[in-house]
């Protein structure tokens, strides 16, 4: 249960650095561990303290870990995963359940808007306009001018 396991189990993927926009994406998040064992809470942030631009610390009387991390670095299913693979035990009760889920997928959303190419905006409705110019314009309707009103 050496912190740089999880540093290794991280550090295969390559940076996200390099297609990004410079914003920041400072995440602070909980994570909520299982009532048993007791004193796991203590272990998993020496665990996690030893990770490098991720700051971890406890929640006074819950099995609570509070922690701050760049989404560029970090994210909390890969610290969760790590921290389950090193047999730490979290909550799952079903408020922990769906905020980790709608964590996991805000942080994947924003993770796959911040890495894809920011579009042109000002160029976008040209399409729209070379089509308009192919268009023919004005009343081009073939019905006769008889059968295009009710009687």
């Amino acid at each position: 249960m050496k912190p740089r396991a999880v540093s290794a189990r991280l550090e295969h993927k390559p940076p996200r650095t390099a297609f990004m926009c410079q914003t920041s994406a400072r995440k602070e998040r909980e994570i909520r561990f299982a009532k048993l064992p007791p004193g796991q809470t203590d272990k998993a942030m020496t665990y996690l303290a030893g990770l490098p631009d991720l700051e971890v610390a406890p929640v006074a009387s819950r099995p609570v870990l509070h922690v701050v991390y760049e989404l560029q670095d970090y994210s909390l299913e890969e610290l969760e995963d790590a921290l389950r693979n090193a047999g730490f035990h979290l909550s799952n009760s079903l408020y922990s359940k769906f905020t980790r889920a709608l964590a996991y997928y805000c942080e994947e959303t924003q993770l796959h808007t911040m890495e894809s190419p920011q579009r042109l905006i000002k160029k976008s409705n040209e399409a729209y306009v070379q089509a308009w110019a192919h268009h023919p314009h004005g009343d081009h309707d073939e019905t006769p001018m008889e059968l295009r009103h009710d009687k």
